[in-house]
């Protein structure tokens, strides 16, 4: 996030969207190409806390998936730590297919240290939508 331009603008078949209301910044959204299988990933979608509940997230998704039809991908891929069930419900209601989950992700900046593995467990879950076959 330090670059969005050069990370989220600048590579070929990515980019990053900003939800606006009444001036303000609300929400954000990207799409990041992988060519070695033809799809784009969803990421960095998060909507301001005081803006939740009203479609904003839902618009965004939209967003990323018609740039994927745009571009000709053959499908939308995610990743996410989220525990909110609202966020697996909101992926589902876009179409997305949960593909599984592992308890073995580790976040960046994690050491793998005896109290990280005791107390500090993340669930990555993996989700799909596939617009065409390839």
């Amino acid at each position: 996030m330090a670059d969005i331009e050069q990370y989220y603008m600048k590579p070929p078949g990515s980019c990053f969207w900003v939800a606006v209301l009444d001036g303000n910044v609300v929400g954000i959204v990207a799409a990041r190409a992988h060519e070695e299988d033809n799809t784009v990933e969803l990421l960095r979608m998060s909507v301001d806390s005081r803006f939740r509940g009203k479609g904003i997230a839902k618009a965004l998704g939209r967003k990323v998936l018609e740039f994927a039809v745009l571009h000709n991908y053959s499908a939308v891929v995610l990743g996410t730590t989220a525990v909110k069930v609202a966020a697996h419900k909101l992926y589902e209601s876009l179409g997305f297919r949960h593909m599984g989950a592992s308890d073995h992700y580790v976040l960046p900046g994690m050491t793998l240290s005896l109290a990280e593995r005791l107390f500090f467990q993340v669930r990555y879950h993996r989700y799909r939508l596939q617009l065409r076959e390839e």
